[in-house]
């Protein structure tokens, strides 16, 4: 297969499990450093001009420092990526993830978060009563906060945050998951949704079960 060709270009559209086995090919490519994108070739833009076929959505935090594009080794038009800092729901979100789900089609849709998160840890310190932050802000974290509320207690800070990481990206599809659109098309089969968390040391994706 070229490099860029789309999955969504076969005979036949792509399963979740397909393309859940190309971003995972891809990361560990990444993490070889043996990456095949980016590459620009002008052919692959004009036949992305008229029309987009990504095979994935991801909804990922706005950190600089974590590329979905650049971690999977993914090229223009393969991914359909929605980042904001924490990687919370909001209507906004959802509005982008419905589109992805309903006009794009993508099969699967990942929730990526990452080591060392800071809005997660903003969102730790202001349950913990610790540091003020502006009312823009403040709203961000209270978007966080309900996924803090069963973390296990007597963790080291370090611990804490990284348990704090995984159980606001499962807060996250939490919520995806109960949105009626996205509940209808799980039971159909046609739309898998998992979460995964990004080690900013290492450059590898761990996939949550």
């Amino acid at each position: 297969m070229p490099p860029q060709m789309s999955l969504r270009a076969h005979a036949h559209p792509p399963t979740a499990a397909d393309v859940l086995a190309r971003l995972k090919a891809g990361n560990e490519r990444f993490v070889r450093g043996e990456a095949r994108f980016p590459t620009v070739q002008k052919e692959i833009l004009a036949s992305l001009a008229n029309e987009q076929r990504p095979y994935a959505t991801i909804l990922g935090c706005s950190d600089s420092r974590v590329p979905p594009e650049l971690i999977f080794d993914a090229g223009f038009g393969e991914l359909f990526i929605v980042r904001v800092a924490g990687n919370v729901v909001s209507p906004g979100v959802l509005g982008s993830l419905h589109y992805a789900a309903i006009h794009l089609g993508t099969p699967l849709f990942v929730v990526l978060g990452h080591e060392r998160c800071g809005a997660v840890s903003a969102a730790l310190d202001a349950s913990h009563g610790d540091g003020e932050q502006s009312a823009p802000i403040g709203r961000l974290l209270n978007k966080i906060r309900p996924a803090l509320r069963h973390l296990p207690s007597g963790l080291s800070p370090e611990a804490e945050l990284d348990a704090a990481v995984e159980a606001n990206v499962r807060w996250s599809m939490q919520q995806i998951r109960e949105t009626p659109e996205a509940r209808a098309r799980i039971e159909e089969g046609v739309l898998k949704l998992v979460g995964a968390r990004y080690d900013l040391d290492t450059g590898e994706v761990t996939f949550y079960d």
